[in-house]
């Protein structure tokens, strides 16, 4: 049997399949992966220091520059940690507002992820423009309460920025009478794509309980089977309020973490109509009045955690009665996630990494903030 010589190979740092300044070195026998190693750090903007020195409401916009993609859900997490520090209360209607929010914005994480993973394998632009045509109309409707179309700074502590431009409920209605048929037809362009199938069928498979002992979160850690999910888990907001489930896989390879995330978007749709039928009139507040900006949080610490479209999405503060966090600690759903690469991608060729890396569905201004 003819044994070639092993090589090293950098992917990246500025790499299109890296998805930002990310370095992966991969040992290689002939095109079959022995190792790989991955660099961090090339995106590190010193996040969590900065924030140490800002006040509480400063560090609002920061976080819309953690996970670019899904401001609405970086927003939602802060606020959270901030309203436990401080003992503040949310008005109902901003509850919904925020529901709201960050539904879309898990819709429009999936939408554009699963672009990017098939983009990634080969597929070239036509399911990208897909899932960016639809993420172009959510982002629509974030510019119409914002203003902003990415980086949104919508949450403030006790409630939402301001309450809804009058057209946004017609507008986000009108969306979602379309949701439906444009799920299933990009369902039907993917599902049983012979490409796709040959690509992502049993390629990186993450076993539970290799996901589990990476701390893994999100549709990764659901499409290896495990049927956990932190709005069901540990509710926060109000989200006891909804019904929809939990969608999991049975292998944990590329091709499960496409069918979770697919599903996750009727989930969520599922979400958005209950929110609308229940969101209650103006009166029910956008915002508690007794939330001042000048905050300064008895001394304490919490810890507060979402389920952003990536995994589980903290934020550990430490007051020490000033208006400056003493301690902020990001807990990261796109670096955690990333941790189980290695042994994800060896034994596979190096043709497969990338999709696989595409699979994981990361952001580097979250992975090295």
């Amino acid at each position: 049997m003819l044994k070639t010589q092993e090589l090293q190979i950098n992917i990246g740092p500025q790499h299109p399949s890296t998805h930002g300044v990310f370095r992966m070195l991969v040992t290689v026998d002939g095109e079959t992966l022995v190792d790989l190693v991955p660099f961090f750090g090339y995106l590190h903007r010193n996040h969590e220091q900065i924030a140490e020195r800002n006040t509480y409401l400063m560090n609002m916009p920061y976080t819309d520059r953690l996970d670019y993609f899904n401001s609405m859900a970086n927003n939602h997490a802060y606020a959270l940690a901030v309203e436990k520090l401080a003992g503040i209360e949310v008005p109902e209607r901003a509850e919904y507002l925020r529901v709201i929010m960050v539904e879309l914005t898990r819709i429009l994480n999936h939408a554009s992820a699963v672009g990017f993973m098939l983009n990634d394998m080969g597929a070239w632009q036509t399911p990208l423009a897909f899932g960016i045509r639809e993420r172009e109309k959510i982002l629509d409707l974030f510019e119409m309460v914002s203003g902003s179309r990415m980086m949104c700074n919508y949450f403030r502590f006790g409630g939402v920025v301001r309450d809804l431009h009058p057209d946004f409920l017609p507008q986000l209605r009108k969306l979602m009478s379309v949701m439906p048929a444009y799920i299933a037809e990009l369902e039907r362009l993917l599902t049983e794509n012979e490409i796709v199938l040959t690509r992502a069928k049993n390629v990186g498979v993450l076993p539970k309980e290799v996901a589990i002992s990476y701390s893994v979160s999100g549709p990764m850690l659901r499409a290896s089977g495990i049927p956990y999910d932190i709005r069901k888990a540990e509710p926060y907001s109000i989200y006891d309020r909804f019904d929809f489930d939990v969608p999991v896989g049975g292998v944990g390879d590329v091709y499960d973490r496409y069918l979770v995330r697919m599903e996750e978007m009727r989930q969520s749709y599922r979400i958005l109509e209950q929110a609308l039928e229940q969101l209650p009139d103006a009166e029910g507040g956008h915002i508690n009045p007794k939330a001042r900006p000048a905050l300064k949080p008895p001394v304490g610490d919490a810890y507060a955690r979402i389920e952003s479209p990536k995994g589980e999405l903290g934020f550990y503060l430490v007051s020490d009665g000033s208006d400056y966090p003493y301690r902020y600690k990001v807990r990261a759903p796109s670096l955690i996630n990333l941790t189980p690469l290695r042994d994800i991608c060896r034994g596979y060729k190096v043709a497969d990494v990338v999709a696989i890396l595409g699979s994981i569905d990361i952001v580097l201004g979250e992975v090295d903030r």
